[in-house]
């Protein structure tokens, strides 16, 4: 808007969202009621106070939300006092996670668990995708979860009893909404939420026995990492953060150390994402403490794998892609856990040639990543719309570009009708490597259609 005021136009957290709150910046100002040019003579008033002047105007706040410039230290100790933020917190947290705002995740433990579920249902209204937990606090949470034993299940004292056959109807029609595929999940998620709301009043307010709280808890978990994936999905980042502390909340509350570890992963794959690989690494090296099945722990070393892999650390990679290969190979008496349950031949075969991808081996990746969409089940349409792109990515490498054109735009195809935004933003960030072959036919009308959509 011309005043500088970000527009708030978001239809309640559950489909595509115009979300203009995509920085920490712009967050802290508008909780207090301040347009750019507000907050630039705030700024301004502050540094007379030091007989200073902030040099700060509309233009270099709109640098600032838009992540093209970082101000320097001067600047951000004037905007630390303006947000009556501490100098230790500036400089334990850095540009520009101080700012007002921020969260940190509640410690692990009964006290909590409830409250966990509660703040991760608001949080999947909250607008804000910029923010994550900083590696100190996920790391703080993985060490939390590693050491402390859970706490016996303690119901509500005099509320209602909690009837089994709800719970059973819960479990079976919980596990019927997660299980859906992107494409019908997009129109359930409002569903699923209603689950875990349903869920969380039973664990705050019921009365039921320790196998039941158990039941519940385990519910709350399922529900919670479901959720935060959707979220994620969607570029949704805090939202899906908030969901996921509170799923291992609740798995750590139930005792089940195997869902644990799947959340700790899903935080991990989120940090890769986001390009903190070394946080990844961090996060999969606790969740394989605490996992024995060779299901989860071969889809841990795979993604540990792909975390080396983006820092450049080979060997790192190579010992991990083993490891996943050794531990997919073991038959194992108990079904995997359901978070992992989809780990396959075909992940191990596509995730390693985008490994090989990452560290310069662009002909032995193009075999991988083949052989992987060759044994893809055709029901997973979101992982064959990401493998798409990193099929892409290889022939882009390899100067192939009509056939990188075809891959890429069918993943765009397959991610507008089964609504997956994540996959269309894999999409968005091959553009640039597009842009050099406009006479190449489809091209430019592929750069528009990107634009257009």
């Amino acid at each position: 808007m011309a005043d500088g005021r970000l527009a708030v136009t978001i239809d309640d957290g559950m489909g595509a969202v115009d979300d203009p709150i995509r920085h920490p910046v712009a967050y802290a100002r508008t909780l207090r009621g301040w347009s750019q040019g507000d907050f630039a003579t705030v700024l301004d008033r502050v540094a007379r106070r030091h007989g200073l002047r902030s040099g700060a105007d509309k233009t270099a706040v709109s640098r600032w939300e838009n992540w093209r410039k970082t101000p320097n230290l001067e600047s951000q100790l004037l905007i630390a006092e303006a947000f009556d933020v501490p100098i230790t917190d500036v400089e334990a947290y850095g540009w520009p996670y101080w700012l007002p705002g921020r969260d940190e995740p509640l410690p692990l433990g009964a006290a909590y668990t409830v409250r966990a579920l509660h703040d991760a249902q608001r949080a999947s209204m909250d607008r804000r995708s910029f923010m994550t937990y900083s590696a100190t606090s996920l790391a703080g949470l993985a060490s939390q979860w590693a050491t402390i034993e859970p706490g016996r299940l303690v119901s509500a004292f005099g509320g209602k009893r909690v009837d089994p056959e709800l719970v059973d109807w819960l479990e079976d029609t919980s596990a019927k909404l997660t299980a859906l595929p992107t494409e019908q999940r997009q129109h359930t998620i409002r569903l699923m939420d209603a689950h875990l709301a349903t869920v969380t009043e039973l664990i705050e307010d019921g009365r039921y026995s320790e196998a039941t709280g158990r039941r519940l808890h385990l519910l709350a978990a399922s529900l919670a990492t479901a959720g935060g994936w959707y979220r994620f999905d969607h570029g949704r980042h805090w939202a899906a953060g908030k969901l996921w502390g509170a799923a291992l909340q609740s798995a750590h509350a139930a005792g089940d150390r195997d869902h644990g570890a799947g959340v700790l992963s899903d935080f991990a794959y989120q940090a890769n994402w986001l390009g903190e690989p070394k946080i990844s690494v961090e996060q999969l090296g606790f969740a394989l403490s605490g996992t024995g099945h060779p299901t989860a722990r071969s889809l841990l070393f795979l993604r540990r794998a792909r975390a080396h892999a983006a820092l450049g650390d080979r060997s790192a990679c190579y010992r991990d892609l083993s490891q996943a290969e050794d531990a997919l190979g073991v038959h194992a008496a108990d079904p995997a856990p359901d978070w992992c349950a989809w780990m396959s031949p075909a992940d191990l075969a596509v995730d390693s040639g985008q490994c090989l991808l990452d560290l310069g081996r662009t002909e032995e990746a193009h075999v991988r990543i083949i052989e992987g969409m060759a044994l893809l089940p055709q029901a997973r349409d979101k992982t064959r719309g990401i493998f798409l792109t990193y099929q892409a990515k290889g022939h882009l490498r390899s100067n192939d570009i009509e056939q990188a054109l075809a891959l890429t735009g069918e993943s765009l195809d397959l991610a507008t009708r089964i609504g997956a935004p994540r996959c269309v933003t894999l999409v968005r960030d091959l553009a640039p490597a597009f842009t050099a072959y406009r006479q190449v036919d489809g091209v430019a009308e592929f750069l528009e259609r990107l634009r257009a959509s």
